[in-house]
């Protein structure tokens, strides 16, 4: 299991990091907001535990924003307030549960373990965006009535497409998330499946493009839009 700590409070956050991976957890830890949203945006998580009061960013947006880019990972809100207002404001703007500091470890690994059995029951098989359909058990594209296969690659690269429509991804973020960080893939690899993809958005006769942002990446667009 795969969960993101977003605390700007370093002692917290190392024992939270310490308290999973005690689990033989896997963890990311940031510091704030904005870096909370990049990280849950552009990898796959289990569990995202957010503390509400973040620099930059307040973990409230976090949520807000994730679940517009339609990302459902398991967001569990983690603060000092314990108005019943803010409760209300976290989960309305996505989170899937709310604790208040201070906490004990079991109850947070318990709760962890009821946001990831709940995921399991409700998981989509497919993305969406503009007028695509990805199915992430065959690796088809689909538009209307027409459909395409996706390689492996092709497919790893849609999917971080889709999960983060927003947002513009870089090409050393598609080299780390796709060909991993140890390997010799350069820009130029980047660019071959992103002329591969758009080749397959153009037979399906799809709307969506793949943009080039000069000297910063790549990012799904719907003209339509």
């Amino acid at each position: 299991m795969k969960v993101l700590i977003v605390e700007d409070e370093k002692r917290l956050a190392r024992a939270l990091d310490a308290i999973l991976k005690e689990q033989k957890y896997l963890t990311d830890v940031v510091y704030d907001g904005k870096s909370g949203y990049d990280y849950a945006t552009l990898a796959r998580y289990d569990v995202v535990i957010l503390d509400v009061m973040l620099p930059g960013m307040d973990g409230f947006e976090v949520v807000r924003r994730l679940r517009e880019d339609k990302n459902e990972v398991p967001v569990l809100l983690l603060t000092a307030r314990t108005a019943t207002g803010d409760k209300v404001t976290g989960l309305n703007a996505g989170a899937d549960d709310y604790m208040t500091k201070p906490f004990e470890p079991e109850e947070l690994l318990a709760r962890i373990n009821a946001l990831t059995r709940r995921r399991g029951a409700v998981t989509m098989d497919t993305l969406s965006f503009g007028d695509l359909v990805f199915d992430r058990n065959t690796s088809e594209l689909s538009c209307g009535e027409s459909s395409v296969k996706l390689n492996f690659k092709e497919a790893e690269i849609f999917k971080l497409f889709l999960r983060a429509p927003s947002v513009i991804l870089s090409k050393d973020r598609l080299i780390s998330d796709v060909w991993g960080d140890d390997s010799d893939a350069m820009d130029n690899n980047v660019e071959a499946y992103i002329s591969f993809l758009r080749r397959k958005l153009k037979f399906l006769g799809s709307r969506v493009l793949i943009r080039n942002h000069q000297k910063i990446g790549y990012k799904l667009e719907d003209p339509s839009c």
